[in-house]
């Protein structure tokens, strides 16, 4: 299933001109995530790649992400994957509270690839060690990305967006049903 992202109305990005996502649910319990930035990628300010590790505060700079929320409750996790080959993943009991790091959710996979007009950024999430993020239910996703343009202004992109401020928390932003597999 191929998303397309669109920048908040109150900050717009001149070097990135689309940015889409397309999702795969595994029968493995995996989630499957291609992000695709369309524009002038050296006109962004990417983080240096590194060797991949779990870290916090992702979001600051060039960011992908991933909201999903299991059906029938108040709880989310939301997965951080930066170009630095960093990542970030947590629960939340309820619309930012209870906050936890997961020790089940886990990342297997993750590349990236560059060229003057594409950043592409693929990642596999495993959610078998999450029991509520069972295949066998259905769950409302929200996808974003945060891009840092090489000045450092900063564009917030969603599948939609909250009422007022960029909000990717916010239960209007889980835009999409993940079918069971």
């Amino acid at each position: 299933m191929l998303l397309a992202l669109t920048p908040h109305p109150d900050t717009p990005c001149e070097a990135v001109t689309r940015i889409e996502v397309n999702i795969a649910r595994a029968a493995s319990a995996s989630l499957a995530l291609r992000f695709v930035a369309a524009g002038d990628i050296a006109g962004l300010r990417l983080p240096t790649a590194m060797a991949r590790d779990r870290v916090d505060g992702l979001w600051k700079h060039s960011c992908f992400e991933a909201f999903i929320q299991p059906a029938g409750g108040e709880a989310y996790y939301e997965v951080n994957l930066s170009p630095s080959n960093r990542w970030a993943g947590y629960r939340f009991d309820r619309y930012r509270e209870g906050m936890a790091s997961p020790a089940g959710l886990t990342l297997t996979h993750m590349t990236q690839r560059a060229s003057a007009g594409l950043y592409e950024l693929v990642a596999t999430l495993d959610l078998a060690g999450e029991g509520d993020l069972s295949l066998d239910r259905a769950a409302r996703l929200g996808l974003s990305a945060v891009i840092e343009e090489a000045g450092g202004r900063m564009s917030y992109w969603a599948l939609a967006h909250a009422p007022d401020k960029p909000d990717f928390h916010h239960p209007d932003t889980f835009a999409f049903t993940l079918e069971p597999a």
